[in-house]
Order: structure tokens, then C-alpha cells, then sequence
């Protein structure tokens, strides 16, 4: 039984799951976006988010770490100069797990993990929500203008009566 275990496996051993994960945070951080299964997803999203953590200082201990995990120059430069800035001021989630269905050759459900903030399709989703902020009726927005339009016309009109009555 498994109790408190909370590491998938994935049905290998230590050596070919570190070097596996590694292998997929790279592709993931250089490619932005990349498919493959359900299991392997939730695997990698705990693997990554850490490390895009850390990208947030950009200090040479944090680089060593982060390359200790990756393996490649190329993925911690493109984490520290691209990844960092984009995600500067979120707080976490930095992946999003979308299932697309089975895989016809073994029946394997599948999915697209991708970075947040390089969706652009879901980003224009998000600032149109992000356009409309109160919830308040037509009605009450028609009257406003209406009602402050005749004083600002009626106040000049007053004083222009005021010297002609004396």
C-alpha cells in the first residue's frame, strides 16, 4: 500500500524520472507548451513550478540550482531572462493542464501542460473579463449624464439673470 506516498512513480526507476522531468521542464520552458500524458502532466507541474519560482531573483546561486534540475543553458537563460519577467508578479500557478482526450495506440488520456502567460488565446479571454468591473444596470448610467447635464446649463443662467435684476 502506498500510504502518504505522495511521489508518482510512473512506473520507473529514480534515475530515468529525474533525467525524464528534466528532460520535459527543458522542452516545457523552451517550447512554452508541450503534449503528453495526464499522469506525466501532474508529474511535471510539480517538478517546474519550483523552479520558475526561483527564476523570480536572479542570482547566481538561484541559476546553479535552477541548472542543477534543467541540465541546459539554453533553458536557464530562457527561464531567467524571458520566463521571470512575464511571471514577475504572480504569486504561483504558473502551468495550466488542459486534457485533449485519449491516445488511440494505448488508450492514454492526454493533455497540453503549457506556461500561463503564454497563452495569447486565453489572455485576450482574460481582459475582456477584466474590462467590466461593476455590476451596475443601463438605466442608472443613462440617468447620471442626464440629470448633471441641465444644472451645469442652468448654473450659468442664473448668474446671467442675477446682474440683470438689479
Amino acid at each position: 500500500m502506498r500510504h502518504g506516498c505522495k511521489v508518482n512513480h510512473l512506473s520507473r526507476t529514480h534515475a530515468h524520472r529525474v533525467a525524464m522531468l528534466s528532460n520535459m521542464a527543458t522542452s516545457l520552458i523552451m517550447h512554452k507548451r508541450i503534449e503528453t500524458t495526464v499522469a506525466k502532466a501532474k508529474a511535471l507541474r510539480v517538478y517546474v513550478e519550483p523552479i520558475i519560482n526561483r527564476s523570480k531573483d536572479d542570482t547566481t546561486h538561484n541559476r546553479r540550482i535552477v541548472f542543477s534540475y534543467l541540465h541546459s543553458k539554453e533553458a536557464v537563460n530562457e527561464l531567467f531572462r524571458e520566463v521571470a519577467q512575464k511571471v514577475a508578479n504572480r504569486p504561483g500557478g504558473y502551468t495550466r493542464i488542459l486534457k485533449t482526450g485519449i491516445r488511440h495506440g494505448d488508450n492514454s488520456e492526454m493533455a497540453i501542460i503549457e506556461l500561463v502567460d503564454y497563452n495569447e488565446n486565453m489572455l485576450k479571454d482574460a481582459t475582456k473579463k477584466a474590462a467590466k468591473s461593476t455590476r451596475r444596470s443601463r438605466t442608472k448610467k443613462a440617468e447620471a449624464p442626464v440629470a448633471e447635464a441641465p444644472k451645469a446649463e442652468e448654473a450659468p443662467a442664473a448668474e446671467a439673470e442675477a446682474p440683470k435684476a438689479e
